[in-house]
């Protein structure tokens, strides 16, 4: 296979390598942005999750909690 049939091909790995990974300053840019937004993503769907399974349960559920009786 030559050089020029090698170039015009290319997978999707290659794709990936010439747009992100090739450059470090713009590889470790993905790098964290996609950590970051990664988390984001986890804690938004643990904290719905946990949410549904605890209703009724939480502090903001239940309505007279920090509530005083007024002296009459």
């Amino acid at each position: 296979m030559d050089s020029a049939a090698r170039r015009s091909g290319g997978g999707l790995f290659e794709g990936i390598y010439r747009v992100i990974m090739r450059r470090n300053s713009v590889y470790v840019t993905f790098i964290i942005a996609g950590a970051f937004v990664g988390e984001r993503a986890v804690d938004y769907g643990v904290k719905k999750l946990w949410d549904y399974n605890n209703v009724g349960k939480r502090y903001e559920d239940i309505p007279v909690l920090g509530q005083r009786q007024s002296e009459e």
